[in-house]
C-alpha cells in the first residue's frame, strides 16, 4: 500500500494551512498514494501559551474542513491533530477519515509535553502543554483499509508501554504525529521512533512539523517512516514537502514469526 506524509510549517491561520495541505494532496493523488498522514496541529498551530482560536466543536465547519480533505481527494486522511473541545476542556485530538469521509475514530493525546530546556545560546524554553490542553484517557486503534493503526501524538513517543499495548493487539502501523522541538528532535527523534518500531514489529509513521512556526515555536521536521526491522525507509529531512513509501504489509507478520517478543 502506498502511503504519504505531508510535512508542514503550520501557522495559526487554518486557511493557509489547508491551502498547503490541498496542494500536496493533489500531488499525492497524481502519485497514486492511498493514505496520507498529517502532523500534529496541522490545522492550526498556536504559540504554545494559549490554544488556537480555531477549536473544533463537534461537527462544526472546522471538522468538515478536515473531512473534506478526504472526500475531495478520495484519500485516507490520518493522524493529523487539531485543538478540539472535549470532556473537561480543550484537547489535542487526532482525526481520521476514509476516502468517503467516514469518521474512523479520533484519539485525544494522553501524554502532554512538558520541558524546561536551555539551548546552546543560553535561552531558556519552558513549555507545559497542560496549560493549554486536558489530557485524553484512552488509547485508540483504527482500521484504514489494510492498515491496523495504533494512534499516538508526539510526547506519547516517550511512553513505550502505550505502544506495547498496540503491539500486543497486532497493529501493523503505529503513528506519532508530531511538532517536536529542535533540541529534543536532534537528540531523541530518530532513536525513539526506531525503537518503537523494533519493539512492536510494525511500521512507525511519524508526520512532523518543520521550521519556524511562530516567534515562540520552531520544529525539527524529519518526518519518518520506519519499517518493522527498524530500517528508516523515509526521512523527509527539512522543508515542507510530500514524501511517500510503499508498505509491504506482510513484513510485520514475517518479522513476528522470526523474532518472538510477544
Amino acid at each position: 500500500m502506498k502511503v504519504g506524509i505531508i510535512q508542514l510549517t503550520s501557522d495559526v491561520d487554518y486557511k493557509l494551512n489547508l491551502d498547503k495541505v490541498r496542494m500536496y494532496l493533489a500531488q499525492a493523488k497524481e502519485q497514486n498514494v492511498e493514505a496520507i498522514f498529517l502532523p500534529e496541529c496541522f490545522y492550526s498551530l498556536s504559540n504554545g501559551i494559549e490554544p488556537s482560536p480555531y477549536i473544533i466543536n463537534g461537527k462544526d465547519e472546522h471538522f468538515k474542513n478536515i473531512e473534506a480533505l478526504a472526500t475531495d481527494f478520495g484519500l485516507y486522511i490520518l493522524g493529523g491533530t487539531s485543538a478540539a473541545y472535549g470532556i473537561g476542556g480543550v484537547r489535542n485530538r487526532c482525526y481520521n477519515f476514509d476516502p468517503n469521509g467516514r469518521d474512523l475514530g479520533s484519539y485525544d493525546k494522553i501524554h502532554l509535553f512538558s520541558c524546561d530546556i536551555t539551548n546552546s545560546q543560553g535561552e531558556k524554553k519552558v513549555i507545559n502543554e497542560a496549560d493549554i490542553y486536558n489530557p485524553g484517557d484512552e488509547t485508540k486503534i483504527i482500521e484504514a483499509g489494510p492498515l491496523k493503526i495504533g494512534l499516538g501524538i508526539c510526547f506519547d513517543l516517550r511512553y513505550p508501554e502505550m505502544y506495547r499495548e498496540y503491539g500486543k493487539k497486532e497493529v501493523n502501523v503505529i503513528t506519532i504525529s508530531s511538532a517536536f522541538t529542535i533540541p529534543t528532535g536532534k537528540a531523541h527523534w530518530h532513536v525513539l521512533i526506531r525503537a518503537r518500531a523494533i519493539e512492536n514489529q510494525c511500521y512507525a509513521i511519524a508526520a512532523a512539523q518543520w521550521g519556524k512556526n511562530n516567534e515562540k515555536i520552531s520544529t525539527y521536521g524529519h518526518s519518518l517512516i520506519v519499517d518493522p526491522w527498524g530500517k528508516v525507509i523515509v526521512d523527509a529531512g527539512e522543508g515542507e514537502k510530500l514524501v511517500t513509501a510503499d508498505l509491504d504489509l506482510e513484513l510485520p507478520k514475517i518479522i513476528r514469526q522470526k523474532v518472538h517478543v510477544f
